[in-house]
């Protein structure tokens, strides 16, 4: 490696370091604000669609040589990069273990069970 690129992998460690260490402190702000932490995670999201949907796609190899670095890289450090989305029922089970809500005749277990998994992903 040269130390033009060892720079600029320090330069964009460092950028990284930042974008983790203002998510965890927005965390720390909207600590039991289910608004708030939604509103978060919608921008997360948002981000992570820009990215992947506009200079990831761009930047995608156009040889054998790149397309294999980047299978390797994506084998080696974790696999590709997704955002998973809570199912509304796994919300609506995690309200009904928690005994903190009364539930009436629409929200029983039984109820959300004979739903399957017709629920929509959010």
């Amino acid at each position: 490696m040269n130390h033009e690129t060892d720079i600029d992998s320090e330069n964009l460690f460092l950028k990284l370091q930042a974008i983790s260490s203002a998510t965890q402190e927005a965390v720390v702000v909207c600590q039991r604000d289910v608004i708030a932490l939604l509103a978060l995670l919608r921008q997360l999201e948002q981000l992570h669609r820009e990215v992947r949907d506009g200079v990831f796609q761009e930047s995608l190899p156009d040889n054998r040589q790149m397309l294999y670095a980047l299978l390797r890289n994506i084998e080696s450090e974790g696999g590709w990069p997704y955002i998973e989305r809570m199912r509304v029922r796994e919300l609506l089970t995690k309200i009904i273990a928690s005994g903190e809500f009364i539930l009436d005749d629409q929200l029983s277990p039984k109820f959300i069970d004979s739903l399957g998994d017709n629920f929509p992903e959010w």
